[in-house]
């Protein structure tokens, strides 16, 4: 895991020390991705200059050192990630009389063997791993940057600047293209829409006007004198999803689970490889001791393994992870950590995450990184479980509330709505509380989100309205607007699949790389920690998808196959218990030891000055928020964390 960074220029009219002084500047500012090494190479003909931060974890010597050149001297590569399967591919070159005569034996010198014997492309589709790529063909003059499948590591680019000094520019995050001198950094309201709908910005978008997020499994190629990039998608997970859906697994569920044990066991292993010290977070959770216990299988020494704990009630998963520990006998490491830790982080959170981003779960996802890195370099977590085996409830809750909204003509819902919009939600609350404080907690608050998608138009926009931190998000945004995106007008095509499978596409196109792969690799890559995802091996994800959705939840319970292969290593009652997630308690923070540092991000001349809120609105949903007549955390928090990294730019 590294950071890579560069830059195109329109009119190659820099010399090669300035070109190699602006590529070490982005350099720099990506530091953390990369503390082992740094390098950088320009092309000062093209006015080309990429940069590279090396977090050594195959080959440790100079020979993996980047950018790396080509055994025939016509590519450059800047790569960031791991090919798991670097060893196989390695053999295959070699079988086939392709192998260059090899300097080290690192990833990157088989993946630029790969690029000069089969093309990027084929490489590619052979490779089994996380990566970004930065490629630059020194014969045709073409910059080539390609992202991993499903998008474990990001690649940001956009043209910047005007005439002479106008470049095309790229790198692992955001920071590094600010520190190109043609970085404009214009807020997109578009974007910024799209924030306070989703709490992250979509993929292509970003929070930066003329700045885009590459695609998974996309490649772009841009010739010296081109004005446009051209782009190519080498895997597509909404084909994945509809071939699968169309050819299904064909075997009884028990054969199913067979199948998945080969497949998530070959997959744990391939990313168990490296020359640094290794192991995995685990929350107690199916998922993470799903590979936990994989890992412990195929090894001979303890897996070291680590947890967060907190003492707020509700919020603590610490205890589940240590009983699964000492069950598969895992060096086990755990942390438990006062509020006041928690809320210490939250500063440095803006910086961290480069655009505005309001998940939440980011501050106990970079404490555990922060303990992680205690100990090892390479951690593996159990992250897309739940898009690809169905485990978040609100699929099967989507499909119950469809099915008899549906038969409802929609005037009707629409009445009923308005009604129940009636009553301010505080009375509501304060009648639920009367009657039953356990079972009707925040009444008002719950009928009213009811109230905001009772009268969708269909499941899918029904799904987009429940997954939503706010379903006005214009009325928030001054001069907002909301641009297409996967959810919202720009869906990828999804035919053939039935509704809870089209909702888990979807998350695994949009929420599970620009939400939760994005959370965890800032979170990581700020203390140096390397993260790795079995879950996302390309055989596994293709098999999942070739599972009828009645294997993935059946009989009322998610995640079937995973519970069956997990109920092999672990006992059953150690894993049955309701799904607890990984937050912390900001509501409640921020009518405490926040309070100070959300009033002062909120005052209303401070949003009058900036003028990219409705101060009425946000000060209105705050004000409500401290009186404990509404719980406003979600839209609060998305509005903060916008507010802090505004004060980072």
């Amino acid at each position: 895991m590294c950071g890579i960074a560069g830059f195109l220029a329109s009119k190659p009219s820099f010399s090669q020390a300035m070109l190699a002084e602006q590529a070490s500047a982005m350099s720099d500012a990506i530091l953390h991705r990369g503390p082992d090494g740094s390098g950088i190479w320009v092309d000062e003909l093209s006015g080309y200059a990429v940069s590279h931060r090396r977090l050594a974890i195959v080959d440790l010597t100079e020979a993996g050192h980047q950018p790396m050149t080509s055994a025939n001297g016509r590519f450059i590569l800047s790569f960031n990630g791991e090919i798991y399967n670097f060893e196989d591919l390695r053999r295959e070159l070699e079988q086939n009389g392709l192998a260059p005569t090899w300097r080290g034996h690192s990833d990157t010198e088989v993946l630029l063997a790969g690029i000069e014997a089969w093309g990027l492309v084929e490489t590619l589709k052979r490779s089994y791993g996380m990566f970004a790529v930065a490629l630059w063909d020194r014969q045709q003059r073409v910059l080539s940057l390609a992202r991993d499948r499903l998008g474990e590591k990001p690649l940001y680019y956009g043209w910047q600047g005007a005439g002479d000094a106008r470049s095309f520019l790229f790198g692992s995050e955001l920071k590094a293209l600010r520190c190109h001198p043609a970085f404009a950094g214009e807020v997109d309201r578009g974007a910024l829409t799209l924030y306070m709908r989703h709490g992250y910005v979509p993929a292509p978008h970003t929070i930066y006007t003329g700045i885009a997020k590459l695609l998974p499994g996309e490649i772009l190629t841009l010739a010296c004198g081109e004005a446009s990039p051209r782009f190519t998608k080498y895997w597509d997970l909404a084909s994945v999803a509809r071939n699968g859906q169309a050819t299904p697994f064909a075997g009884t569920p028990v054969d199913a689970v067979d199948h998945l044990s080969r497949l998530a066991t070959n997959a744990v292993q391939r990313q168990m490889v490296a020359d640094v010290p290794l192991g995995a977070f685990l929350s107690g959770g199916i998922d993470s001791s799903t590979v936990v216990a994989l890992m412990q299988s195929v090894s001979s020494d303890p897996i070291k393994t680590f947890t967060i704990g907190f003492d707020e009630k509700g919020f603590d998963e610490a205890q589940h992870a240590k009983a699964v520990a000492k069950h598969l006998g895992t060096d086990h490491h755990e942390l438990y950590v006062s509020p006041q830790s928690a809320l210490d982080v939250i500063p440095s959170i803006p910086a961290m995450y480069c655009e505005p981003f309001a998940d939440n779960s980011q501050i106990p996802t970079y404490l555990v990184s922060r303990l992680a890195r205690e100990t090892v370099t390479v951690s593996l977590s159990g992250d897309a479980g739940d898009e690809l085996f169905g485990g978040y409830n609100r699929y099967t809750m989507t499909q119950r509330w469809w099915s008899k909204l549906r038969v409802i003509p929609r005037p009707v819902r629409e009445m009923v709505g308005v009604g129940l919009q009636s009553v301010p939600p505080g009375i509501l609350n304060r009648i639920g509380n009367r009657l039953n404080p356990t079972k009707f907690a925040q009444l008002g608050d719950k009928l009213h989100k009811s109230a905001g998608v009772i009268d969708s138009e269909s499941v899918s926009d029904l799904y987009l309205r429940l997954t939503s931190a706010e379903n006005a998000p214009t009325d928030w945004v001054i001069g907002g607007s909301e641009p297409p995106s996967f959810l919202n007008g720009n869906r990828p095509n999804l035919s053939g699949l039935d509704s809870v499978s089209e909702m888990m596409a979807l998350d695994a196109v949009s929420y599970l790389p620009d939400d939760v792969l994005a959370k965890v690799d800032r979170a990581a890559m700020a203390v140096s920690l390397e993260s790795r995802v079995p879950f996302l091996d390309p055989e596994l994800v293709e098999f999942a998808w070739k599972l009828p959705i009645g294997y993935k939840i059946r009989d009322g319970q998610s995640k079937w196959p995973l519970r069956q292969l997990l109920y092999r290593h672990v006992p059953r009652e150690l894993i049955e218990r309701p799904k607890m997630g990984f937050g912390v308690p900001v509501g409640e923070w921020l009518r405490g030891p926040l309070r100070g540092w959300a009033e002062e991000l909120v005052a209303p001349a401070r949003l009058a000055a900036e003028g990219f809120w409705n101060a009425d609105i946000v000060r209105g949903a705050w004000q409500e928020h401290l009186a404990g007549q509404r719980n406003h955390a979600g839209k609060l928090w998305t509005v903060l964390m916008f507010q802090a990294w505004l004060e980072t730019q």
